[in-house]
């Protein structure tokens, strides 16, 4: 989980993922100081220690280097079904660190929290994220038309993938 001290590697990764990441997520629209993403992720802590939301970073176990941000979202504990959702520091994408981390929530989710369903959802045209949850063994459900805005308020489509118990 988000501890608070965490804010300094997460803004750098932010940083230097910028190009990756605006086209996708509404975080990375605006300029962030170092204070915002701390305050960001003491919020996270907060939401986690009373499982509002199970945001959870990624740090190499070798060298204790920020890798991405991950989690469980959209929590529904009364079927229970979450929602991941993945970013990655840039200077470590296509190694397979977000497949491994979502293939590990995953079983977290089914073995740990009883999860009855999963869903990765994602803007139709996010080839890289539709390639995360392909490979870690999710099933395209549909993709819903006109179902959301993007970053520039223009209307998108979603593609639902799911594992189920």
């Amino acid at each position: 989980m988000p501890l608070p001290g965490d804010g300094p590697a997460v803004h750098d990764a932010i940083i230097h993922s910028l190009p990756e990441l605006k086209p996708w997520m509404i975080f990375a629209q605006h300029d962030q100081a170092v204070e915002d993403v701390e305050a960001n992720i003491r919020e996270s802590h907060a939401e986690f220690l009373q499982r509002k939301d199970l945001r959870l970073l990624v740090f190499l176990k070798e060298t204790g280097e920020f890798v991405a941000s991950s989690g469980l979202h959209r929590i529904d504990w009364s079927i229970p079904k979450f929602e991941i959702g993945y970013w990655i520091d840039s200077r470590h994408s296509g190694k397979g660190y977000i497949t491994e981390a979502v293939e590990g929530i995953s079983q977290f989710a089914f073995e740990q929290l009883e999860a009855n369903r999963v869903e990765i959802r994602c803007d139709s045209n996010n080839v890289k994220s539709r390639a995360v949850a392909e490979r870690a063994g999710y099933t395209l459900e549909g993709i819903l038309r006109n179902s959301e805005r993007n970053v520039n308020g223009e209307l998108r489509d979603t593609c639902v993938f799911a594992k189920v118990k």
